[in-house]
């Protein structure tokens, strides 16, 4: 089924969370990122008859109203992260936390940011106190220009890795390695709100949207522009969100409460004939093709976004 249903190591998630020894492909569509419209990227082509698979009711709701159908709510696989992860005892024990986690909107392979980093870097710098870490998405990261913009400035710039095309390139510990982050720092923010100022929230952190919201070039008006974000968001957008209010908003949006059983997530996905792990809770899964596991695969990023905008 569709390769976006392995993006950022989702179907690597959700298989150890159902108890397998492998990631078979799931059987339906899953939704890969946070949007405001039905949860899925515009243009994607929907086989007949196959589930589609959603975080919360929201996008179930805005889905129907579209005339779409076949709308399963299964949680998002953060959720399941902090399910693995043990999200609820690790907030019991004190933790040293300390400094600000930037996502700076970012571009994709079809689609570069129109907006000024040198602007973001000034509001960043008036704003935030403590050390400072910039995550930049991987085409950002890879592009000279800005992340020595950012660097300039004397932060900690890091990417979490690729989030994969064609099955191809996965780094499949992308959301572990954005957990350790999030649980490091006491503020995450964005000049954008995203997927990643939700999964701050979720763990704790205190959130804010503010600075040159930046466009997606050509961005498509279904979205209706950072205006409707908010619109619908109002509390978030802001330097410091309040922190409850906050989280409770994310566990809305990411469907924290709304996970399936492992039974159920196998049942669901067509997973039910697939290998079970048979000793201990299972452990980061990785799959042949993964670059990060891959030695004979030399194709970085570039190289498979290239690929993927000739076909």
């Amino acid at each position: 089924m569709h390769h976006a249903n392995h993006f950022y190591g989702h179907a690597h998630i959700l298989a150890r969370y159902a108890e397998l020894a492998e990631v078979p492909r799931i059987w339906g569509y899953l939704q890969h990122g946070w949007n405001v419209v039905d949860g899925y990227a515009v243009g994607t082509k929907f086989a007949p008859g196959f589930p589609k698979f959603v975080w919360s009711d929201a996008p179930r709701r805005r889905g129907w109203a579209m005339g779409r159908r076949d709308y399963q709510v299964v949680g998002s696989p953060w959720a399941y992260l902090l399910l693995l992860e043990e999200q609820q005892n690790w907030a019991r024990q004190p933790q040293p936390r300390e400094g600000t986690l930037v996502y700076p909107f970012h571009g994709w392979e079809g689609q570069d940011i129109v907006g000024s980093h040198d602007s973001f870097v000034a509001e960043i710098r008036a704003t935030e106190p403590g050390p400072v870490t910039i995550c930049l998405y991987w085409n950002e990261y890879e592009d000279d220009v800005v992340r020595r913009e950012y660097e300039r400035a004397g932060f900690r710039v890091i990417s979490h890795g690729y989030r994969g095309l064609n099955w191809r390139g996965t780094d499949t510990l992308f959301l572990y390695k954005q957990l350790a982050e999030l649980r490091a720092h006491r503020r995450v923010v964005s000049n954008r709100l995203s997927s990643a100022i939700f999964y701050g929230a979720s763990v704790g952190c205190e959130v804010g949207v503010y600075g040159d919201p930046m466009l997606l070039h050509a961005e498509d008006p279904v979205f209706g522009g950072n205006d409707r974000l908010g619109r619908l968001w109002p509390v978030l957008h802001q330097v410091a969100a309040p922190v409850a209010e906050a989280a409770e908003i994310a566990r809305v949006e990411l469907g924290i409460g709304a996970e399936l059983t492992p039974l159920e997530i196998r049942q669901a996905f067509g997973w039910t004939h697939a290998r079970r792990y048979t000793a201990g809770p299972g452990t980061p899964l990785r799959t042949e093709g993964d670059l990060s596991t891959d030695a004979d695969d030399v194709s970085g990023p570039a190289e498979l976004a290239d690929e993927e905008m000739r076909r």
